[in-house]
């Protein structure tokens, strides 16, 4: 089975996670919602990955977020691919009135509760992401 590496990272301020729309420019899972995520390239420690894919998507840099959890890998099966799995990085960090600039790879953003999760067509294993978390 092929494994890719990715990290899933959300951003959270006032009891609310942030999540992103991916657009229809994007290669895989297409106007779902999703944390911020890419994937790890080569040899990368995937903290660093998670905080340049929220500086590229969010336009947020390093100086304005404070990790304050990084849950364990998960794994989930690849939907779109056979024989395929993602291995899954999670981090969640705080942020303090950010100002969003979205680039090409998402379409929209939301403030959410955990619970407002259900109200969204998600990528497969959002929420169980979300609540390792949690």
């Amino acid at each position: 089975m092929k494994s890719t590496k990715i990290v899933t990272s959300f951003l959270t301020q006032d009891g609310k996670y942030l999540i992103l729309k991916r657009s229809n420019k994007v290669r895989t899972m297409k106007d779902l919602w999703a944390g911020i995520s890419g994937i790890i390239e080569g040899n990368e420690e995937p903290l660093y990955r998670a905080k340049k894919e929220i500086h590229e998507e969010t336009n947020i840099t390093e100086d304005q977020i404070t990790l304050i959890r990084a849950a364990s890998q998960m794994r989930t099966d690849s939907p779109q691919y056979e024989n395929h799995e993602w291995l899954i990085f999670p981090f969640l960090f705080s942020v303090n009135n950010p100002k969003i600039k979205l680039n090409w790879e998402n379409s929209e953003y939301q403030w959410i509760t955990p619970t407002d999760l259900t109200k969204f067509q998600i990528v497969p294993s959002l929420e169980k992401v979300l609540a390792s978390l949690l």
